[in-house]
């Protein structure tokens, strides 16, 4: 698996509020009517909200990790294409614990799974707009996430564990540089 910096993947941009969770961190960014991005990081310390509605976007991401079926309200900036809209519409219907491959979706929108990857890949709202429930079809990564896995951030299919779909074994790999030797999946 081929990593990247983070720098090459979060916008240089200051965050409303950083949530700290087990492993990573979410940067949340607004204006005073929506959120605009919400973005994987690196661990690092919580920022505490400096407006409300990044308050409520803290306490909606921190009750969706506690629990993983919790089902958001937060009002989200409208963005990219009409394709991407149709797509991420489409991602936000995949119930909790269940998971669609990029060619069933595909499909369903009469486009090719490489188009959705690159879909999913843009996704200005992860966890709220769950794209880590689409896989590609043997299961695995599939490209979009493959390219955004950085070191300190963890595989976001990780969270469907908690959501009632357990990997599946072929799925999972030894990380020898985790320090216990910890799967992770690829």
């Amino acid at each position: 698996t081929q990593s990247y910096p983070m720098e090459s993947l979060m916008p240089d941009t200051a965050y409303n509020a950083i949530i700290s969770a087990p492993g990573f961190s979410l940067g949340v960014q607004c204006n005073d009517d929506e959120i605009t991005r919400i973005d994987f990081l690196e661990p690092q310390a919580g920022q505490p909200a400096n407006t409300s509605l990044a308050g409520e976007a803290v306490r909606q991401l921190q009750a969706y990790l506690l629990n993983p079926s919790f089902e958001f309200g937060l009002p989200l900036r409208p963005s990219g294409t009409a394709f991407q809209r149709r797509v991420w519409s489409r991602i936000a219907a995949i119930p909790s614990g269940e998971t669609n491959s990029y060619g069933q979706l595909a499909k369903t929108l009469n486009n090719a799974p490489r188009a959705v990857g690159q879909a999913c890949g843009a996704n200005p709202f992860p966890v709220v707009v769950p794209c880590h429930r689409v896989i590609a079809s043997g299961g695995g990564l599939g490209g979009f996430l493959q390219l955004r896995r950085v070191p300190g951030v963890p595989d976001p299919r990780v969270g469907l564990d908690r959501q009632g779909r357990r990997p599946l074994e072929r799925d999972l790999q030894r990380d020898p540089g985790h320090p216990a030797g910890r799967h992770h999946l690829e």
